[in-house]
């Protein structure tokens, strides 16, 4: 059957991580990404996030199994280029500031003159309208506004933002699936679409229920640590040699656990029945917890739990996590070998599909590097003609 996006060709004016991320996605399960570079490339290629031998490994990461050419749009026969690439295609993806493609001609309304079942998809920070439209669209920025920062930590201490971009990542997934929508849709009415995104509009979403909590009872989330508002015990506890965590909500688990950890007495204790008594007396039951989990290891304590279908996890640093069996078990390290670098691993595709076997893991391009060959075999250009359009800055 193969991978169900073959034959989608996706051009791919976005960078850094909100820009790139949905084209990774959407390029593990087969569809041709091209990215269109300026002569000075992704901004995501500067080497201060993730320095590995003189390379990003947030593009190394972001941009493999993508072609990149690189085109001068703001020269008449770049952007003459940019629109026979356009016949050719099903997607453009963009994460500009907003009126940046107006002001480069690359905008909806005109790629569809060019063809009019072109998809569009634009990632802004807050939309491409309104009082925020020209804000700066940074990870952190919009984890503030959005209130995650607010949320995250512990309570009474500075505001913490999450320990990976989700602003920007959400901004990737959100797009691939708008895109993956537009493309089902145009097979059914044989149009195009125009798709808009808002970062902080997918942070507000993924607040899920604690937004709901605010706009219909009022009530405001705090910054919980690793613990949850609504369930004990639910969060990290110390053990001798680390940090693991427990998630018993329901009282099956929880009358397990306090078996586990040799204190059933706790289980009987009518301050601790269900959870409703254990959230108001959580600053009772807490402390006791902490006393007896330190007392071991956190693997002797796993080993137990696992036994007992206990909900625990140990918190692992990225040493561990790339040890646990489902990474071998789901070909979750994928590899490949770069021109500067040489070997490199990485996160796999996470999505598993019937008839599609194996992870697509081609090198993170070179600026440019596939730019004489997409021009020969997209626009049927030669060599001499590829020569003189780089010759006068149209292409690198």
């Amino acid at each position: 059957m193969g991978f169900p996006l073959e034959g989608v060709r996706i051009l791919e004016l976005g960078q850094i991580i909100a820009g790139t991320y949905g084209g990774l996605v959407l390029s593990d399960l087969g569809a041709e990404v091209i990215k269109i570079e300026t002569p000075e490339g992704d901004i995501g290629r500067i080497p201060s996030v993730g320095p590995y031998k003189g390379q990003s490994a947030l593009f190394l990461t972001l941009n493999r199994n993508k072609q990149s050419i690189s085109i001068n749009l703001k020269s008449d026969e770049g952007l003459k280029i940019f629109y026979d690439l356009v016949e050719t295609a099903d997607v453009v993806v963009d994460n500009f500031r907003p009126g940046v493609l107006e002001r480069l001609k690359i905008d909806y309304s005109t790629l569809k003159e060019i063809k009019p079942d072109i998809i569009q998809c634009s990632i802004t920070g807050f939309g491409a309208s309104g009082e925020y439209k020209d804000a700066p669209a940074l990870d952190i920025i919009i984890q503030a506004y959005a209130g995650y920062m607010a949320v995250t930590g512990e309570p009474g201490r500075p505001p913490v933002r999450t320990g990976i971009p989700i602003a920007d990542l959400s901004g990737g997934i959100f797009s691939s699936q708008a895109i993956l929508a537009a493309l089902f849709d145009r097979e059914r009415s044989g149009e195009g679409r125009y798709i808009e995104l808002s970062m902080f509009d997918g942070m507000l979403s993924l607040l899920s229920y604690m937004a709901t909590m605010w706009l219909t009872k009022g009530e405001l989330a705090e910054p919980p640590g690793s613990g949850h508002m609504y369930s004990v015990p639910w969060q990290a506890f110390e053990c001798a040699d680390g940090y693991l965590v427990i998630a018993t909500r329901q009282e099956v688990f929880w009358t397990r656990l306090c078996d586990a950890i040799e204190a059933p007495e706790l289980a009987a204790d009518p301050r601790f029945a269900k959870n409703p008594d254990r959230i108001a007396n959580r600053d009772t039951l807490v402390p006791i917890l902490e006393d007896i989990l330190s007392r071991r290891t956190v693997d002797a304590w796993m080993e137990r739990f696992r036994a007992d279908g206990i909900p625990a996890a140990p918190v692992n640093n990225l040493d561990n996590v790339f040890a646990e069996p489902p990474v071998a078990e789901r070909d979750m390290i994928v590899e490949y070998d770069h021109p500067q670098v040489g070997k490199v691993r990485l996160p796999g595709n996470p999505i598993k599909m019937s008839g599609m076997e194996g992870t697509i893991s081609t090198p993170a391009p070179m600026l440019g590097e596939h730019t004489d060959e997409v021009l020969s075999e997209l626009l049927g250009l030669d060599a001499t003609t590829i020569a003189a359009l780089r010759a006068a800055g149209a292409v690198k």
